[in-house]
């Protein structure tokens, strides 16, 4: 039952939460998290090399074979704030009181590091079993709202649903959304749900008005499968293509790259001739391309990546200098006729552009 070596028979070591479940579900876990019953500082430093501590919440992380392994104390927490960062109470407290803050009950599972034993206080096997999601008490969601997104994205990797009275709360929220949360979470839960390139989370999102707790604005569903765009066209940035349709998105805070990806598809007007597509996207990263084609006109979005950005002039300035033109606005002039021409006519070489040129000064 090993998912790393830690020779330790002292009882105080539990995998918990993510690593427990992906272990019982047969999937690839992405993180490690042990928890230390107990103050995991102290006891956990002699497993290997320290890289961080934290002690204002009983972290400590750890090299252990090649490995940072995250140890944590176990604590109980209160939400001074709602739907903002907890506060801790107590470090050291009893491995029930530390899965108890959870959010979901498949996720407050724990497994005994040295004997592989489950401790299950809160019914995670079976919901585990029945493909449930369920929160530990009612009051889950206004605590963290972020937990609604981060349902979804579980209902989406694994294939669960909302248990029922889970559903009832998370529907009862989205009516009263405190909008006083951290929307740095937010986001963070944002980016790895969409980064998942899925269009059916993209259709619980919008059908079950997730999508309100970032964005009040009334927002339907496009009918492009945003899914399907994304694997003919690849992008660096994928949740940006899903998020970045909503109305408002003054909450979130964006990156330099994200936030040019949202104000380039909002900035693009009408384009009609190939020209005039090709002018609006050359230079555009492809997420803001796509955007605007599923936002606002899909037929001169696939025109441009599919044809049009693949044609390129290779006249100069310096081509034009040695023609006679003095640098002036001409230049533009000049290079925008010739695209005309080439986006008509692909197969024009270097000599029919210098050609061209020279017919156009003469003439204008």
């Amino acid at each position: 039952m090993d998912i790393i070596k830690i020779y330790d028979n002292s009882d105080k070591l539990y995998y918990i939460g993510g690593v427990v479940r992906d272990k019982l579900l047969g999937v690839e876990s992405f993180d490690i998290d042990i928890t230390c019953i107990g103050n995991a500082i102290e006891y956990c430093a002699k497993f290997g090399k320290v890289i961080q501590e934290n002690p204002e919440f009983g972290t400590i992380r750890v090299e252990v074979d090649g490995r940072a392994v995250d140890f944590a104390s176990t604590r109980s927490e209160v939400y001074e704030k709602k739907g903002h960062l907890p506060v801790v109470t107590k470090i050291g407290c009893t491995l029930k009181e530390d899965v108890m803050r959870r959010d979901f009950t498949i996720n407050a599972l724990a497994m005994n590091v040295s004997t592989g034993e489950i401790v299950d206080y809160t019914g995670g096997l079976k919901d585990l079993k029945n493909k449930k999601l369920r929160v530990l008490h009612d009051g889950s969601f206004v605590d963290d709202p972020t937990r609604i997104i981060r349902g979804l994205k579980f209902r989406v990797r694994f294939g669960f649903e909302l248990e029922e009275h889970t559903r009832h709360l998370q529907e009862d929220y989205l009516k009263n959304i405190n909008y006083d949360m951290s929307y740095k979470r937010v986001k963070k839960e944002l980016i790895e749900t969409f980064n998942l390139n899925s269009q059916h989370a993209f259709e619980i999102f919008v059908n079950e008005g997730i999508y309100k707790l970032v964005s009040p604005a009334e927002f339907k569903l496009p009918e492009v499968n945003i899914e399907n765009l994304i694997k003919k066209y690849p992008v660096k940035n994928i949740w940006p293509v899903y998020v970045g349709l909503l109305p408002d998105l003054s909450r979130l805070e964006f990156t330099k790259e994200e936030r040019k990806i949202i104000e380039d598809f909002r900035s693009i007007g009408s384009v009609k001739t190939d020209f005039e597509i090709y002018k609006a996207f050359d230079g555009l990263a492809a997420e803001s391309i796509l955007l605007y084609g599923i936002a606002k006109n899909m037929n001169a979005a696939v025109r441009y990546l599919d044809v049009l950005c693949g044609i390129k002039i290779s006249l100069s300035g310096n081509d034009l200098l040695k023609l006679g033109i003095e640098p002036s606005p001409k230049y533009q002039e000049i290079f925008d006729y010739i695209l005309r021409e080439k986006l008509k006519n692909p197969a024009l070489t270097h000599d029919d552009e210098i050609q061209l040129a020279k017919e156009y000064f003469t003439v204008n």
